[in-house]
């Protein structure tokens, strides 16, 4: 008996969720889904996310929309948040505690951190992005190019370990 294809769409803020994504999950979820589309919305309409999220319904594909907890004062609020705005069904969100940087550097191993010249951190949960800009090196040019070498190193192990909300979504979905 076949099954049919199958459709893995992410919905994620911005370009740096968008690259975290590529960079370090997409293949995994390759292993389920025939093919895995991630998609930022942060810079779209109400009414266009609303429209992608019914289309996605309709094909009958697999749906994760991410989005960071920002001034939320608990996980639920931000799911009922994104319910409320979007229409999304809150078993679909996954909310990234605090922010996606946090993510990015929780995936560095003392060696790593070494290589790149960032201070080993044992826990990233409250890691903001103001935080991660401070913590990048004089040596990268950019945020793409800092963010690109970390996800060279990502592992996934330890960014279980050192951020709760990354270990949540990897246990959640198999990493």
């Amino acid at each position: 008996m076949s099954v049919g294809y199958r459709r893995l769409f992410i919905l994620v803020e911005g370009q740096d969720d968008v690259r975290f994504f590529d960079g370090t999950v997409t293949a995994t979820f390759g292993n389920k889904y025939d093919l895995v589309t991630v998609i930022p919305y942060a810079r779209k309409t109400r009414k266009n996310v609303r429209g992608y999220l019914r289309s996605i319904k309709a094909m009958n594909a697999a749906c994760l929309f991410v989005a960071d907890i920002d001034a939320e004062p608990c996980v639920t609020a931000k799911k009922e948040r994104l319910r409320q705005r979007y229409g999304v069904e809150s078993d679909s969100v996954i909310v990234v505690i605090r922010e996606i940087e946090g993510w990015y550097l929780a995936g560095l191993g003392d060696e790593a951190s070494s290589e790149l010249g960032v201070p080993v951190l044992k826990n990233t949960d409250t890691l903001t992005k103001e935080d991660f800009n401070q913590l990048m090196p004089e040596r990268f040019d950019s945020r793409i190019d800092f963010m690109v070498e970390i996800l060279k190193r990502f592992c996934t192990g330890m960014a279980k370990r050192k951020n709760g909300s990354f270990r949540y979504f990897a246990e959640r979905y198999g990493l």
